[in-house]
């Protein structure tokens, strides 16, 4: 889909977006092996590589409830954040996975009546900056 398309719809109706992914993964009560194991409890990301369908799930949950553009599933997806997990060199990979099945999720669901979209998720990362 072009960003003339979501211009376009933007011209005729605000566009909802999808709510907390983190609190969705939360709410689904996984365990330390559901994340791969106690070394990997609590890395959002990484279960675009272990755990695919439960993200797709929770994209396919907000579609279904009216979302008009679903975030992917790459908050804490930096090298600096996914090297608190030993993960950092396979950022790419945890990335492109998230887009993908976020993608996949909306062809799912997108008409030409109603077009859905995907946008990339980034947050803060775990340290801070130290100016002396």
């Amino acid at each position: 889909m072009s960003n003339q398309l979501i211009e376009e719809q933007l011209k005729k109706r605000i566009l909802i977006i999808d709510g907390a992914m983190g609190t969705m993964i939360q709410n689904a009560n996984l365990s330390p092996e559901d994340f791969g194991g106690e070394e990997y409890d609590g890395c959002n990301e990484y279960l675009n590589i272990v755990k695919p369908e439960v993200i797709e799930d929770i994209h396919r949950a907000y579609l279904d409830a009216g979302a008009d553009i679903i975030c992917t599933n790459t908050f804490g997806g930096t090298p600096v954040v996914l090297n608190e997990y030993n993960l950092g060199n396979q950022a790419h990979e945890i990335n492109l996975l998230a887009a993908q099945f976020a993608k996949k999720c909306v062809e799912e669901f997108s008409t030409p009546e109603w077009p859905r979209f995907v946008a990339g998720a980034i947050g803060p990362t775990t340290k801070t900056l130290s100016v002396t």
